[in-house]
């Protein structure tokens, strides 16, 4: 299983087992069976407010992906990344993250994607009605048709009506399966937040928790990164995870 880069965030990237499903079952089920889904495989769009979980979501199919000789092309608002597929008649997902926040080139590469999608799913469906004929193409086209599907999953943070791209792109973002992503309540935040702990193996006591989720934004992804560099504090005085530190470690960071 070929590594993900580390721009894209930490190495140990978050799987499906570790979202919080809260109210979020259905996008969650389907992506747990996906490509083996009823219905088309693609598009699909992800949208929800900040903390959502959008880019957890992305993100933890690019493993399981690749885990199938599949290939894998990322395209978030900073970057665009690609891994090959193990034979080019292999299929390949897309992922486009921020989609809100796509600039005009990345929006141009999104707008491809979505084209070539179309034609090699056609080009697959052509194949598997009359296979018969594809010896008879010239070859640079029996070369064409033989590329394996390509496969598109998105993620923004509006209903893709709403996004504020160009119409082609809006439009296609629109045309498959659209899954509404709901925050989570506080119990899903707390879980959340002591999987994490756990996970990098800290003691979060539940008074820590508390303090937490009644001082400070709910935001899901402000909180992880909160609760981030209160380990790496931890670490460096040699102390155990307290409000007192939390204090400690604010008055610390304040200019």
């Amino acid at each position: 299983m070929r590594q993900i880069p580390l721009d894209l965030g930490p190495s140990d990237v978050l799987g499906l087992d570790e979202f919080i499903e809260g109210r979020n079952a259905e996008a969650l089920n389907w992506l747990r069976a996906w490509p083996e889904v009823e219905g088309p495989r693609s598009p699909a769009y992800f949208w929800g407010g900040q903390g959502a979980g959008k880019t957890h979501l992305l993100r933890a199919m690019i493993e399981p992906t690749l885990a199938r000789g599949w290939g894998v092309i990322w395209l978030n608002a900073h970057t665009c990344q690609m891994w090959d597929a193990v034979t080019p008649a292999t299929p390949t997902l897309a992922l486009i993250d921020e989609c809100e926040a796509l600039d005009a080139h990345h929006q141009h590469l999104a707008f491809n994607l979505f084209i070539e999608s179309a034609s090699s799913q056609a080009a697959q469906a052509a194949r598997a009605q009359v296979p018969q004929q594809t010896s008879l193409l010239p070859e640079a086209e029996t070369e064409d048709a033989a590329a394996g599907p390509l496969y598109i999953m998105a993620a923004g943070a509006t209903p893709a009506v709403d996004l504020p791209v160009r119409d082609d792109l809006r439009t296609r973002l629109g045309w498959g399966l659209t899954f509404a992503l709901s925050p989570l309540d506080e119990d899903g935040l707390r879980a959340a937040l002591q999987r994490e702990a756990r996970r990098r193996g800290m003691n979060l006591g539940d008074d820590l928790v508390s303090y937490l989720l009644t001082r400070y934004s709910r935001d899901l992804a402000f909180l992880m990164n909160l609760l981030d560099r209160l380990d790496r504090y931890a670490l460096a005085e040699h102390r155990v995870l307290t409000v007192p530190l939390l204090k400690q470690m604010l008055a610390a960071e304040t200019p």
